[in-house]
């Protein structure tokens, strides 16, 4: 049995690859490397560098890997990126899935864990986002994460595919420095760069109708994200069996959100920053609110608990001091 992980050199998916491995899966790693790195795919793990729109070479890597079960990571995920390349988002993002799904349903693979976004719910007005809040996206980034969703429970039933897709709210942190986020569009990592350029950081917008007046959200440590999606791999196995065949049983199609269930606000988080990279002294700069972000959004953990028997198991200053950590080995 083997588990191929698109954008398994990536910041999220080197973690997940981490995590599979050490639970005893078989991993095959399927990634573009436009944004992962060869460096993060542990030593005895498979690579194939190839694209989720290259349709022989998701064919070659799940036959010559004898891959049972998909992980699907890869994407494209930067909102205001979206807004100016949709095209080549829903390229990335839509006819990529689309192009893997094929693949997996007709190589027989049964079991396909996605990953989602929380972007899926645009902007909720409720302390706790569960599953069944309305989703309305309000970007392109997010569009193309509910379609995903709605494809892959669509070819699952069509295929006999079970599935979990899995809604991030905002990952934050690393398991070792070597596999911190090397990307600045996260608040973590933007704040660090702020004040290692000796600016201050910035808040978009403090006059929401929050307890400081800014933004709340949900932070997630990448190796909570990590262990929900091995345990995500572990029902699948459990349901479909060691073979992926199934027992002729509807298969299986949940969604669930991956969240602490705890709200931080974006001014505490950036004071928090500063204080653990000794930079106290420093004060936020206030601009404008950014189009687009919701005051609150915070997940409601309880299905994910009850499916997978899945908690986060790290707060806020494990976060941000393993990103201190990452970001410190990537810029001494």
């Amino acid at each position: 049995m083997t588990w191929m992980v698109t954008g398994g050199a990536g910041y999220i998916g080197a973690h997940v690859v981490r995590a599979m491995t050490a639970d005893g899966q078989r991993v095959v790693v399927f990634d573009d490397l436009s944004t992962g790195e060869a460096g993060r795919v542990p030593d005895g793990v498979p690579l194939v560098v190839g694209s989720v729109l290259d349709r022989e070479a998701l064919d070659g890597a799940i036959r010559d890997h004898r891959v049972t079960g998909v992980v699907h990571i890869a994407a494209k995920k930067q909102v205001p990126e979206s807004v100016a390349r949709p095209l080549h988002y829903y390229r990335e993002n839509v006819t990529g899935l689309e192009t893997l799904l094929a693949a997996a349903a007709d190589a027989g693979v049964r079991r396909f864990v996605f990953s989602s976004s929380a972007a899926v719910y645009g902007m909720p007005d409720v302390d706790l986002v569960t599953e069944d809040t309305p989703c309305a996206p309000v970007n392109p980034y997010g569009e193309t994460k509910l379609v995903g969703e709605w494809m892959v429970k669509a070819a699952g039933a069509a295929h006999g595919i079970s599935s979990v897709s899995l809604r991030y709210f905002n990952v934050a942190g690393a398991a070792a420095p070597e596999l911190g986020d090397a990307g600045v569009s996260n608040l973590i990592p933007m704040v660090f760069e702020r004040l290692e350029e000796g600016e201050a950081p910035r808040i978009f917008g403090d006059d929401y109708a929050t307890p400081d007046g800014t933004c709340v959200r949900d932070f997630v440590h990448v190796q909570d994200i990590a262990s929900a999606h091995l345990a995500a791999a572990r029902l699948l196995t459990e349901r479909t069996g060691e073979s992926g065949a199934g027992d002729g049983a509807s298969p299986l199609s949940l969604v669930l959100n991956i969240g602490r269930g705890e709200g931080v606000s974006v001014r505490e988080m950036v004071e928090r920053i500063c204080k653990a990279t000794g930079h106290e002294e420093v004060r936020p700069e206030v601009s404008g609110r950014r189009p687009g972000d919701p005051a609150r959004v915070v997940a409601s953990a309880d299905r994910i608990r009850a499916e997978l028997g899945w908690s986060a198991r790290y707060g806020v200053e494990e976060m941000i001091e393993s990103a201190w950590a990452g970001w410190r080995l990537r810029h001494p």
